[in-house]
């Protein structure tokens, strides 16, 4: 599949200062470009009431992915209280 990074996405990794965690978003972005489909991501779930919109679990973080076609956009990636309040966009 083809990956896509938003600019929001890189801003938010960008303040996380865990080396640790930031692998992990690695092997999260690279799981995702290896894959055929949408169930071969670990961690993904579908979020209710948006069409294309996923989250996938890094720890106590959530990464907000669209999912259109064979494009996988990774929008935004903040601690899980948070996510919610900033995607899906309204």
């Amino acid at each position: 599949m083809n990956v896509k990074i938003d600019r929001s996405f890189e801003r938010d990794t960008n303040k996380i200062k865990d080396n640790k965690l930031l692998d992990k978003i690695a092997a999260c972005i690279t799981d995702a470009m290896t894959s055929q489909s949408i169930d071969d991501i670990k961690g993904i779930k579908k979020l209710k009431g948006a069409p294309f919109h996923y989250r996938i679990r890094i720890g106590d973080y959530r990464a907000g992915v669209v999912i259109q076609g064979s494009d996988i956009i990774f929008e935004r990636f903040l601690h899980r209280k948070d996510i919610y309040k900033y995607f899906p966009k309204t």
